[in-house]
């Protein structure tokens, strides 16, 4: 799995994304990358191609990773304020307790919502009460800290 990242500056998160894309692409493979399709949920994948991508950005970061096998990756600023409110909406009742118990409630609900995040990605389901259903832990080790931002990249068959 090879990842880029890059800060915004002037440009678009989705702009940034599908330029590091670009770049990843010709890096691995000497060639512009094929037109993206939509499958029917909305996942993006290549025309012509057996690699995987996953795009996403936050208000000052994007980042792209580029795999031969499926994969999804959501990053969130570490800072960022979120309403603590949506863990009974998009929590499970593992995940709600594992927040409960969390010394920091704001970081242990950003840590799970980029897991479910990039989980959502790899999967094609998109946002749903299906999120209810996972069983995510804040510190699970596929999360990163880069340039300030949690950063979760799932790989693999789903």
């Amino acid at each position: 799995m090879k990842l880029k990242w890059k800060k915004l500056e002037n440009q678009s998160g989705h702009d940034a994304g599908r330029e590091l894309l670009a770049d990843l692409y010709f890096e691995e493979n000497g060639s512009e990358m094929p037109e993206i399709l939509r499958a029917d949920r909305g996942k993006p994948y290549f025309s012509e191609s057996n690699w995987h991508f996953s795009i996403s950005h936050t208000d000052r970061h994007a980042f792209c990773c580029l795999s031969r096998q499926n994969v999804g990756i959501d990053a969130e600023e570490e800072h960022r304020k979120i309403d603590l409110r949506i863990a009974e909406r998009f929590l499970s009742e593992t995940e709600k307790k594992r927040l409960r118990l969390a010394p920091d409630q704001n970081t242990a609900l950003l840590r799970l919502w980029v897991l479910k995040e990039a989980y959502a990605k790899l999967t094609g389901r998109g946002i749903g009460n299906w999120l209810k259903s996972t069983d995510f832990d804040p510190e699970d080790p596929r999360i990163t800290c880069i340039d300030g931002c949690f950063v979760a990249i799932l790989e693999g068959e789903i």
